[in-house]
């Protein structure tokens, strides 16, 4: 088993380099697992969404 780690500001920019990587795979998809962490910085919220593919 491999593992891919996606890692983004934007949630559109995060789908667009899972949809990059799934229609390059030639493997077999076993797990996705999909996180977003919010913190603030100031008076700015600042938005981390990820994602980590379990493939073979």
């Amino acid at each position: 088993m491999k593992v891919k780690i996606f890692d983004e500001c934007h949630e559109k920019d995060l789908e667009a380099a899972i949809n990059v990587f799934l229609s390059e795979a030639t493997c077999d998809i076993i797990d996705i697992k999909y996180q977003v962490a919010i913190s603030v910085c100031g008076e700015e919220q600042l938005y981390c969404f990820s994602a980590m593919i379990v493939y073979a």
